[in-house]
């Protein structure tokens, strides 16, 4: 490992991208450190700002990446070249950088990464750091017409918040990374809000948003839209409707299919995402046909996927948690729900078993590695306080295995917690 992090940049071409990661996780000492002073001059040295392209940046608490996802298919769908960046991955680094819906290879992500490391001198980047510049490099050298980014953490000090957004969009605000974001709503919201622009249409798709985005978004003179007030959906027998409004006049869409991915929160998240698209329309211009296409074709792994017998969700908040149990009440089974679950322990463990006990009759706690991975059995103590039955497993594959024998005939299998928890699944699935 040493030599790795003492590797001279000139011999950067002979590694693998397995080889860079785990370089890129030794060169800073923290997994996590916000700002934008060391992405940015990296940047500046590469040529890659401003920008070439059309930004649209996502932030906010859940459906991220589902709505980045929808509006790059739409994007995609009109005739554009879309870039979108997204963040974390579940079972490959390459899902993070996308092209026209195709991830990006190992030597082009390599070969982004070479010219990062040439370029940032002794400038110690984080992971995440190397990762959004990758995606910004290549997305500079594929021409793309608009690229879409997913904010990994926050958003004011978050190293994708180095672009000034052509518009931007925050899907909901919970209590998630309270320990960097601050504690409450109003707190986070706030930091969320500074992808928001001077000037630029600043979206929020929840209703009830915390005030301190408006707040915000009015100081800067950001153009303030926000699900209720400025746009509205509803459904419509067995699609649904949408209307707001765009370069000064009323838009609405009647009659559109519903979004690829299941739940009602879908609902929310697309339309905040037309919201965005009707922002831009004047430089992107949007046809219905691209919307019903990108609706339709929505997909994206461990969102209430089914595979394998299982049903995986990456919900690992509680406001997540939330979702995903109305989603199994609307689609009660005839047995039992035995959930698997695996949490680090940077996340509201309590609040998560509280919100799943009003569907789970079994906890199988799975244990997740060192150090921000919580213990099988801190994890089933915390269960167990929900009035649930809980059983601890040193892994996510030892966990699945005793739900597995567990399970009748007529019950359901429900792993979820974490990002590893769903990948973990999905490789024995």
């Amino acid at each position: 490992m040493l030599q790795l992090l003492t590797e001279p940049a000139a011999s950067a071409s002979r590694r693998s991208l397995a080889d860079w990661l785990v370089w890129q996780e030794q060169l800073n000492p923290r997994a996590i450190e916000l700002g934008l002073a060391r992405s940015r001059t990296v940047a500046d040295r590469l040529g890659l700002l401003p920008p070439t392209c059309i930004t649209a940046t996502i932030g906010g608490t859940n459906g991220k990446g589902s709505s980045a996802t929808l509006a790059a298919g739409i994007w995609q769908a009109a005739g554009y070249k879309v870039g979108r960046y997204l963040s974390p991955h579940l079972l490959r680094y390459n899902e993070r950088i996308a092209i026209d819906g195709v991830d990006a290879s190992d030597d082009a992500i390599c070969a982004a990464f070479a010219s990062i490391d040439a370029a940032r001198g002794d400038l110690p980047l984080t992971y995440f750091e190397f990762g959004t510049l990758a995606a910004l490099w290549l997305f500079r050298e594929a021409k793309v017409d608009v690229q879409v980014l997913e904010v990994g953490l926050g958003g004011r000090l978050d190293a994708v918040n180095i672009v000034d957004a052509d518009a931007a969009l925050v899907t909901n605000i919970g209590l998630d990374h309270t320990d960097w974001l601050g504690p409450d709503r109003e707190t986070i919201g706030f930091e969320k809000a500074g992808i928001y622009r001077a000037g630029r249409p600043a979206i929020c798709a929840e209703s009830a948003a915390p005030h301190s985005l408006e707040r915000h978004a009015q100081a800067i003179g950001a153009h303030w839209q926000c699900a209720g007030a400025d746009f509205a959906a509803g459904w419509a027998g067995d699609g649904w409707n949408w209307q707001g409004r765009g370069q000064g006049q009323g838009v609405a869409y009647a009659n559109l299919p519903l979004p690829a991915l299941p739940g009602a929160m879908q609902i929310d998240n697309a339309a905040g995402v037309l919201a965005l698209v009707t922002a831009l329309h004047a430089r992107l211009p949007v046809e219905r046909g691209a919307i019903e296409d990108g609706l339709r074709g929505l997909s994206l792994p461990g969102r209430y996927q089914r595979i394998g017998g299982l049903i995986v969700d990456v919900a690992h908040n509680r406001e997540a948690a939330a979702v995903l149990a109305a989603q199994l009440r609307a689609e009660a089974c005839e047995g039992r729900t035995l959930v698997v679950l695996g949490m680090l322990s940077d996340k509201p463990a309590a609040a998560v078993c509280a919100t799943l006990a009003t569907v789970a009759a079994h906890f199988f706690c799975a244990g997740l590695p060192p150090p921000r991975g919580l213990r099988e059995d801190q994890l089933a103590a915390i269960a167990s306080a929900s009035a649930v039955p809980a059983s601890a497993h040193t892994t996510v594959s030892a966990a699945l295995k005793a739900a597995r024998a567990a399970a009748g005939p007529l019950d359901r299998i429900v792993v979820c917690g974490s990002f590893l928890t769903v990948a973990a699944a999905l490789e024995e699935a």
